[in-house]
């Protein structure tokens, strides 16, 4: 009642549409989503990277077997293309936290098929230069991390990591400048939030994985013993 008496007086339209929309809260209407291209099986079973074509066993990918990453396992909810692509660019440059709610229920449903038995005890998230965070006034990752922590019981949310210098927008970059431009970019800001915890870290977009392997690299050497990674978008 209380949805429907605020959506006759703060009508809500739909991010990605811009359709009115009632009935149930939120900024993204079921037509929009049905647009989304979802990631599901055959997938890498470590980077979780869709494959193409019948793959009637499990599979690691060439990426994978020639440099195995410092995760476990990496998996994403849905292409970075059309509806969501346009969605996350909203939320992470044009202010658009109000998003936030939408895209954790997203994360959310990933997590409970994927990740919901693997005994995860922290979630954390990647972190922004604080001159970049100031500039921006909020870290689109940490947004996603803390809705994540707060649905899901057990999960406490810590921030693990420090970004230690600036770097350029990985957008427009190769896969080999995008590991040269994070390479040693994050340190752990306490030892006691890793040692021997299993960690779940969220981005919003994993493309190459440069940025979420180099963080679960300086987590594993500060002692964690699980990395698991979660992104809505995948590049």
């Amino acid at each position: 009642m209380l949805h429907a008496l605020m959506d006759i007086v703060f009508p809500r339209f739909c991010a990605g549409c811009g359709h009115e929309i009632g009935g149930v809260s939120g900024y993204l209407c079921w037509d929009c989503q049905t647009r989304f291209e979802w990631i599901h099986p055959p997938f890498c079973e470590i980077c979780g990277d869709p494959l193409e074509g019948d793959v009637p066993m499990p599979v690691v990918c060439a990426g994978c077997r020639q440099g195995l990453p410092a995760f476990e396992r990496a998996r994403s909810v849905a292409r970075f293309r059309g509806v969501l692509r346009e969605l996350l660019h909203d939320f992470k440059y044009r202010g658009a936290t109000w998003l936030s709610g939408d895209l954790v229920g997203l994360l959310r449903t990933c997590y409970e098929i994927y990740f919901a038995r693997a005994g995860f005890d922290t979630v954390t998230y990647v972190p922004l230069y604080p001159a970049r965070e100031r500039e921006r006034s909020y870290n689109q990752a940490l947004l996603l991390a803390q809705g994540l922590a707060g649905t899901c019981p057990g999960l406490a949310l810590r921030a693990c990591l420090r970004r230690i210098r600036p770097t350029r927008s990985q957008t427009n970059l190769t896969a080999a400048e995008r590991l040269a431009n994070v390479k040693d970019m994050f340190a752990i800001r306490s030892s006691r939030d890793t040692q021997g915890k299993r960690i779940l870290l969220i981005d919003d977009v994993m493309t190459t994985g440069a940025t979420v392997n180099e963080c679960a690299l300086t987590l594993k050497e500060a002692g964690a013993s699980l990395i698991g990674v979660l992104t809505v978008g995948r590049g």
